[in-house]
């Protein structure tokens, strides 16, 4: 924020200077493409919707004659109210426009600052609560004494803060708790978690309302909005509080850090410029180059000694060309300067200073040739280092991109590139075939399943015949009569390799009973058929 007032120029103007409202919206609309370019991708907002509805409400609550002009302080105390900054930077920006240059607070500029700040809930409709009276400064400051910066944050950061701006701390910590989640259920609302605000009574046992519940006053059973309830704005499970309280019985819980660090009392001045800049002599002496010399080949070369005789020998060569211009203008301008004896002077300082420069400059020379292959020797590695790493990374790179090329490839296998396989096409073909021939073998099982069941069901209805007629057959009777299908039944009886138990063992108790009879009507049979051929040889 405070940037975008540099930008916009609203730190070079005076409080009571008046803005139109062009001025406001491209300061509003710097202050939102700078913030999109900060957002990631994926929260970028709509700058033109945003500039629109905080244009309209800006115009709204200041603006409501249709002036078409605001203050300096007034947009200042507008945008820097409701940014979404710390709370703390908000009042120390606070503090710095109402406070005078040696960090005491004007009472007549808080009084102008509340003015325009408890504009925000008057333009909501919390007037009455929150409005605007003759009285707002004594409450927040009783007593008329020098308010310092750390004065001020006691008092505006206290708990509870001053009445006329409760409002402020609490839109922060509403902010703050947004995205709060707490895995508690609500004693009213019964839902299984909360978001915001936790509200926990301290006179019923385990009774927590949401924050929804409890700004609507709601309650249940033996709780009464009468009860004392504290505010929660995070989570903690059950084992930190056991580990933080028995850390408090043991001491290891250090004091309660204070709400805001403290501030010097004065305010900061800026950096002071000159002093840094390096002089510029006027005329040096003979063993300014000795000096500047003994330094820098006294140790190692450093970028800080390499730049201080860099300096130091632009700012003798300058002199040294001064010295010649004076030199040479007091030559033409005439004859007497030639005949005073200061000429001789002037000339052998000034091949002195040539003497002491050349002097200065082989020395270095001397010095830097092996400090200088050695630089060359050590940047030539780094550069040989740097091309093997490039290398490396280039190499990295390629594998990179033909392994997702080839995973691409092996992903997104296409019918035509497969149709352009022989041998897939082949192993395609064979395992249609055998799925055919699979289906039509498992037709032809279910077709004689079929078969075999009929079968069956015929089968277990002659035995239940055999066996209900059975003892009522007489040898006359029998020689009269044959009995009916001897070929089924001495076939059906006459199968020794398994019994019908054997090949159907996976049918019901009814046939494995049924077919037990068949054995016993199969053995009267054989006894009966004996009989009767005695009979007849008798």
């Amino acid at each position: 924020m405070i940037e975008a007032f540099r930008d916009n120029g609203l730190n070079t103007l005076d409080h009571s200077t008046e803005i139109n409202v062009c001025r406001l919206e491209t300061i509003i609309s710097s202050i939102y493409y700078q913030l999109n370019k900060r957002l990631p991708t994926t929260h970028q907002i709509s700058v033109e919707q945003s500039i629109s509805l905080l244009l309209n409400f800006v115009i709204a609550a200041y603006d409501s004659e249709a002036h078409g002009k605001l203050t300096v302080f007034s947009v200042k105390a507008i945008l820097a109210t409701m940014c979404g900054g710390k709370i703390l930077d908000k009042l120390r920006y606070t503090f710095s426009q109402i406070s005078d240059s040696n960090g005491i607070m004007m009472y007549m500029k808080f009084d102008q600052f509340l003015q325009e700040v408890l504009k925000l809930p008057t333009a909501v409709f919390e007037g009455p609560s929150f409005g605007y009276t003759e009285h707002a400064v004594r409450t927040c400051f009783p007593q008329q004494k020098k308010i310092s910066l750390n004065m001020f944050l006691d008092t505006m950061m206290a708990d509870p803060p001053p009445q006329c701006l409760v409002w402020l701390p609490l839109m922060h910590r509403l902010a703050n708790v947004e995205n709060v989640f707490h895995p508690v259920e609500c004693s009213y609302c019964r839902s299984e978690s909360m978001m915001g605000f936790r509200y926990r009574c301290q006179q019923c046992h385990n009774y927590q309302l949401c924050q929804t519940c409890f700004w609507r006053g709601y309650a249940s059973g033996s709780h009464s909005n009468q009860h004392q309830m504290k505010e929660h704005s995070s989570w903690k499970s059950p084992a930190k509080k056991l580990g933080h309280a028995i850390s408090k019985s043991l001491g290891c819980v250090p004091s309660r850090e204070p709400p805001h660090p403290i501030y010097p009392e004065l305010p900061e001045k800026p950096l002071d410029l000159a002093q840094v800049v390096p002089q510029q002599r006027s005329l040096p002496n003979m063993n300014d180059a000795m000096v500047s010399h003994s330094v820098i080949s006294s140790g190692a070369p450093t970028p800080t000694k390499r730049l201080q005789h860099g300096l130091d020998m632009a700012n003798r060569l300058a002199d040294e060309h001064d010295l010649i211009a004076v030199y040479v203008s007091r030559l033409q301008n005439g004859t007497r300067f030639l005949e005073s004896p200061s000429r001789l002077d002037e000339e052998h300082r000034l091949i002195a200073r040539y003497a002491a420069r050349l002097a200065a400059e082989a020395g270095n020379t001397q010095r830097s040739t092996p400090e200088l292959a050695f630089n060359f020797d050590a940047n030539k590695q780094q550069r040989q280092l740097i091309a093997e790493l490039e290398n490396k990374n280039r190499e990295i790179l390629q594998e990179i991109q033909r392994l997702r090329l080839e995973h691409e490839q092996a992903s997104q296998q296409t019918p035509e590139k497969a149709q352009q396989n022989p041998t897939l096409l082949a192993e395609l073909r064979l395992l249609r075939q055998r799925k055919d021939e699979l289906e039509q073998r498992m037709s032809a099982l279910q077709e004689s399943r079929r078969e075999l069941m009929v079968q069956l069901e015929g089968l277990m209805k002659l035995l239940k015949a055999q066996a209900a007629g059975s003892p009522r057959l007489s040898p006359s009777h029998g020689a009269s009569r044959p009995m009916p299908m001897p070929v089924r039944s001495t076939s059906a009886c006459s199968t020794p390799t398994h019994g019908p138990q054997d090949s159907l063992s996976g049918v019901g108790g009814d046939v494995q009973e049924a077919f037990a009879q068949a054995d016993e009507g199969c053995e009267d049979e054989e006894e009966a058929e004996k009989l009767q051929n005695g009979k007849e040889r008798g």
